[in-house]
């Protein structure tokens, strides 16, 4: 018994400052996993507000106050692009009410002046994938539950343009965000939504024949596929669909149901090869929809949430902004 104990207490995976998982199954969290409430941005304009869509599903909205000159034309029925957000953290990690995601999608919705609805998913270990994914898809429901201008959020039958509804995430969220748009196209979202584009910011993808990015940080690259195997306990390996979607057997990216993709890579990321080919084999699928690269130099994997005013987010978050407005 006492032996068993001592496995128990086995650290299966660690991120310095982040997070340990024991054998056991505990989970120590150290970053990210504090809430901070909804409010109205004092800088920005910015509302936002808490909405439970099932017992394991909450989405945390954001509300751009109304251009100046529409409030100088006593307002206007113009609306607003709609962001479904997904939080990275790769599977495991934060929260979409966190101080970190609430920063940067304030930010993030003043500048795109759009609706963003930032899904709060169940995490790994505690609960592995497909959690996230089926969590995910049930706040995609939710929202596009209003395209008919009827439901319960008013935020999106009074301000959303449903001709403009948008996926996007970071990361694991990146992962996620594919994931939604190719479920919809096997899954068609109810009262004729439709998804028109798919923000994919320096996506969690892996592969079991490493790529030259991984090799910059040979370490880091192992953490990963180590997390992976840790939210993931059922996966088939690094070249499951899940984690890798251009593996042989992955559903074919041709069935991706938007038209448009915005994949945003960082010099220095370990997985920026991985989004690299991933835009590449979107434009070789079959598919019809159109694809948009921005790379930022000398930056990171995920560099905009450690300071999203620098100049390097902003022509990063300039790019989402683009794009969540395009007809």
């Amino acid at each position: 018994m006492a032996g068993s104990g001592a496995n128990d207490d086995e650290v299966i995976f660690e991120m310095a400052q982040f997070i340990r998982v024991y054998k056991s199954g505990r989970v120590e969290r150290y970053f990210g996993s504090d809430p901070v409430p909804a409010s109205t941005d004092t800088a920005t304009g910015v509302a936002s507000k808490d909405r439970a869509v099932s017992p394991d599903v909450a989405v945390r909205l954001y509300l751009p106050p109304p251009a100046k000159d529409t409030e100088d034309n006593g307002g206007s029925s113009k609306k607003l692009p709609i962001l479904v957000y997904f939080h990275g953290g790769g599977f495991c990690l934060h929260t979409a009410f966190n101080f970190v995601f609430h920063a940067y999608l304030t930010s993030l919705a003043a500048r795109a002046r759009a609706i963003v609805v930032s899904v709060e998913y169940r995490l790994a270990p505690e609960h592995p994938l497909p959690a996230a994914y089926d969590d995910s898809w049930r706040a995609l429901l939710w929202v596009a539950s209003h395209a008919t201008g009827s439901g319960e959020e008013l935020w999106l039958t009074d301000h959303g343009d449903f001709s403009r509804l948008c996926v996007g995430g970071d990361s694991a969220g990146a992962n996620i965000a594919h994931h939604m748009a190719m479920r919809a196209g096997a899954e068609p979202l109810p009262h004729g939504a439709r998804i028109s584009g798919a923000a994919i910011v320096h996506p969690y993808f892996l592969g079991a024949d490493r790529v030259a990015s991984e090799e910059t940080d040979p370490a880091l690259a192992e953490n990963v596929v180590t997390m992976w195997r840790v939210v993931c306990p059922g996966t088939t390996g690094l070249d499951d669909p899940w984690i890798n979607p251009l593996a042989a057997g992955a559903p074919g990216l041709e069935g991706l149901a938007c038209a448009r993709v915005l994949v945003c890579l960082a010099e220095k990321d370990v997985a920026r090869d991985r989004g690299r080919a991933y835009a590449a084999e979107l434009r070789a699928s079959g598919w019809a929809g159109e694809v948009e690269v921005v790379e930022v130099n000398g930056q990171g994997h995920c560099f905009h949430l450690v300071d999203f005013a620098c100049s390097d987010a902003v022509a990063q978050d300039d790019a989402i902004a683009r794009f969540v407005n395009l007809y």
